[in-house]
């Protein structure tokens, strides 16, 4: 399917209480589809979102009584900075909780975004290249309609022939130079999960609802997408 193409029965609006009750059904999501790919293929692969909403719930999943061995875990965007800068999506998630978990070293596949935006792409896109679909990614929703580092008026590598892994220069937000998977493969996996919280996200979430052509929108796996969502936002967007 084209990025085109998406109609709004492809995304299923799950309106949320509160901030917190999200992110407990965000930690039960995410440890149903680890027990689901285990079961079904002996390995779980999961693709990382930055930002507060999902740092709360990997906060959530670090007590958790999963089987860490078979996790396998990538990263849907990275900034551009020093391997242990606080900025950093991998340092975030490992301070969480990758840190506090037994998940393999060898099984965390960081972005090196610190070797610059062009070089660290190159380098995803070897370290994805016999990887298959991935079993979840999470994402979340900028104030712009952004998602991962895919920007508005920038390249979204929603082509059929665009690559795994995208170099972003001159990003809106700091620091300006970012890697991040390209929509088309962000779009290969079994189940995408959105997480959007906050006032902020209103004018964003109306856009998306509304059709407009945001980059959240072209984020299409087969089989569509979830968004957990504050419910005063899903109610704000005429849902």
């Amino acid at each position: 399917m084209s990025p085109a193409s998406q109609h709004d029965t492809d995304v299923r609006w799950n309106g949320i209480a509160d901030v917190a009750a999200l992110h407990e059904s965000a930690c039960r999501r995410v440890l149903a589809a680890a027990s689901d790919a285990i079961r079904q293929r002996g390995r779980f692969l999961i693709v990382l979102a930055g930002g507060n909403t999902p740092q709360a719930v990997y906060r959530g999943l670090r007590d958790s009584d999963a089987d860490w061995s078979r996790w396998h875990v990538y990263f849907g965007d990275e900034r551009c900075a020093p391997i242990h800068d606080p900025a950093r999506n991998s340092r975030m998630a490992a301070e969480a909780w990758l840190d506090h978990v037994a998940i393999p070293k060898n099984q965390v596949h960081g972005i090196p975004a610190e070797l610059g935006a062009r070089a660290a792409a190159d380098a995803y896109a070897s370290t994805l290249h016999d990887v298959g679909d991935f079993d979840l990614v999470l994402l979340g929703l900028g104030e712009d309609g952004h998602t991962a580092s895919l920007f508005p008026d920038h390249d979204w590598g929603r082509a059929i022939q665009a690559p795994d892994v995208l170099a972003v220069a001159n990003a809106p937000k700091p620091p300006p130079d970012r890697v991040s998977l390209s929509a088309r493969r962000l779009s290969r996996a079994r189940a995408v999960l959105f997480m959007v919280t906050g006032e902020a996200k209103r004018d964003a979430v109306t856009r998306w609802r509304a059709g407009e052509d945001i980059p959240a929108r072209v984020i299409q796996p087969p089989t569509g997408v979830d968004v957990l969502i504050e419910a005063m936002l899903l109610g704000a967007a005429g849902c």
